[in-house]
């Protein structure tokens, strides 16, 4: 039974890594990414080294099918953007009709004249330039943080696919050639863990991207692998991002159809597919493979949140089942354990 004071300790270790973790994200969010990136690439890597491969090489392909498969899907996603695009002309003469009906309705229904809604506009337009400072240096750190990030994150990958041999020499070191076997077992369950966890998340973004391309099809409606994919990506978010994945394509619809049956329609796939994620497909393909509990799991997501955002979102489940792995094998650590999810002794 751990005393007070080690739970007073424990909590400040707690806090000061989270704080750590906040002020560092700059570099320790691309850092964990690659980490994660090299932990699903290790088998690839390893069996290419089995067939005496030289590791660099090795490391190199493993980057190449990277981008490879990158670059494929940024070809589909340019694509239907290309036809997107085709589609703009048609779109905006419907909302120009769109935009004089509701002017109107608010003149007729509500009163508000002609004069005083160029006067709101007007207004509106100011209070969006005032801001457009803001919105340009946003833009402008978003965009400088992309380009950083697709170059660090395969350095970084490159750098712990080469070096995973030292990492792990330094572990055993620093934890003692007497907890040898137990770090050992430890480092070997974490990769496995978070191996499984990746390979989950990218089956459950295919799963859904697929059921909402097929369902956006089915309705008619065009690029539904543009806006089926964006809404599966967009899921990572809890509760909200389906709802903000579907906005582009009910707008699409209203303007593309006549009918409102289209965009309550796109609400149905939508809502049917976020109910099969967020109840069968995420906890099947990830929570299983993760063993933590679900309120574990959500806790994780809310503190990534707070911490890295949605980056953060993305790294703390995995993080959770990492603490799970290490209070497994810790025996001061087994209520945390049973707290974070089942013994392994319960199957059930």
């Amino acid at each position: 039974m751990p005393t007070s004071a080690q739970v007073s300790r424990y909590l400040q270790i707690t806090l000061m890594v989270a704080a750590l973790m906040y002020f560092t994200r700059v570099i320790t969010i691309p850092m964990t990414f690659g980490l994660l990136t090299a932990i699903v690439l290790y088998p690839l890597c390893q069996w290419l080294e089995q067939r005496r491969l030289p590791r660099s090489w090795a490391i190199m392909v493993c980057l190449l099918l990277v981008f490879v498969i990158g670059g494929g899907l940024v070809s589909v996603m340019v694509w239907q953007v290309t036809e997107l695009r085709q589609e703009l002309p048609r779109l905006s003469d419907k909302s120009d009709k769109m935009l004089l009906d509701l002017q109107q309705w608010l003149t007729t229904q509500l009163g508000l004249t002609m004069d005083m809604q160029i006067a709101w506009l007007r207004q509106s337009a100011t209070n969006l330039g005032g801001k457009l400072g803001s919105i340009l240096l946003g833009t402008f750190n978003a965009t400088a943080s992309l380009f950083f990030n697709l170059v660090i994150i395969p350095l970084f990958t490159a750098l712990f696919l080469n070096y995973r041999q030292l990492l792990m020499q330094g572990l055993y070191e620093f934890f003692g050639t007497s907890n040898q076997a137990r770090v050992y077992r430890v480092t070997t369950e974490t990769v496995k863990t978070f191996y499984n966890y990746i390979k989950g998340l990218l089956l459950v973004y295919l799963i859904v991207g697929v059921l909402n391309s097929v369902g956006l099809a089915a309705i008619g409606l065009k690029q539904a692998i543009l806006f089926g994919f964006i809404a599966s990506i967009l899921t990572i978010i809890p509760y909200i991002g389906i709802a903000i994945g579907a906005l582009l394509p009910i707008s699409v619809a209203w303007m593309t159809h006549d009918s409102l049956w289209y965009p309550l329609a796109v609400v149905g796939v939508f809502g049917a597919v976020q109910y099969l994620e967020a109840n069968v497909i995420f906890p099947w393909v990830v929570g299983m493979k993760l063993k933590v509990n679900t309120l574990a799991s959500v806790i994780g997501l809310f503190v990534g949140g707070v911490v890295w955002g949605v980056s953060g979102m993305v790294l703390f489940l995995p993080f959770v089942a990492i603490l799970k792995l290490i209070a497994d094998n810790v025996e001061e650590w087994k209520p945390l354990s049973t707290l974070l999810g089942p013994p392994k002794h319960q199957a059930n």
